[in-house]
């Protein structure tokens, strides 16, 4: 019988760091596009916002331990802003915040459910970390109701279609080809859970 231990090892941590890095320079690279996008209008930017909220998600699928989600988009942003962020550093805290809201849904699940719903769901709690910072910073409260309305709905369905569902159909993709198996091996209630 294996023992599974809830705190995160050494294998954990070093899986989520590099998952980090990985995003951290999807992250760099998405700035641009992310610019491009808004200069079209129509909040078409906010559409793929959840891009930044993606690497919590995988990695919580992945490893599937506590604070993993939040340690995932620290990490991210961090290398974000190592290779020189246009929002310097307060990628930081953008990271921090959005982590810790989708770190929340997890927990609110007691990190046992790795379905599309609570990953939507951490996506939607990052979203709404993000839209916390946004206000604070004040880069939105001068927009129409109506403008303002679609804003939040571009950018909530981006982050369910990004960062829950695509992030989804990632790590099951990533569990098919057996590269998972390194530090989690794969069952059939792995597979079964993501079909929820």
């Amino acid at each position: 019988m294996e023992v599974k231990t809830k705190g995160l090892k050494l294998v954990d941590i070093l899986t989520t760091i590099v998952i980090a890095i990985v995003f951290g320079v999807i992250y760099k690279l998405w700035g641009p596009l992310y610019s491009a996008v808004g200069a079209v209008g129509f909040h078409l930017d906010q559409f793929i916002y959840g891009m930044w909220f993606i690497a919590s998600s995988l990695a919580y699928l992945l490893i599937r331990k506590p604070g993993v989600a939040l340690l995932a988009e620290i990490a991210a942003s961090s290398g974000e802003l190592i290779m020189g962020s246009q929002w310097g550093l307060e990628v930081l805290i953008y990271g921090f915040i959005q982590g810790l809201f989708a770190e929340l849904v997890f927990a609110a699940f007691r990190y046992r459910r790795f379905d599309v719903l609570v990953v939507s769901l951490s996506a939607v709690g990052a979203t709404i970390g993000s839209l916390i910072m946004d206000f604070y910073k004040g880069y939105i409260e001068a927009l129409a109701p109506w403008n303002m309305a679609l804003f939040l709905l571009a950018r909530f369905i981006g982050a369910i279609l990004i960062a829950g569902v695509f992030a989804v159909s990632l790590a099951k993709a990533l569990e098919k080809t057996g590269v998972t198996q390194m530090w989690r091996p794969a069952s059939k209630d792995d597979y079964d859970a993501l079909n929820r």
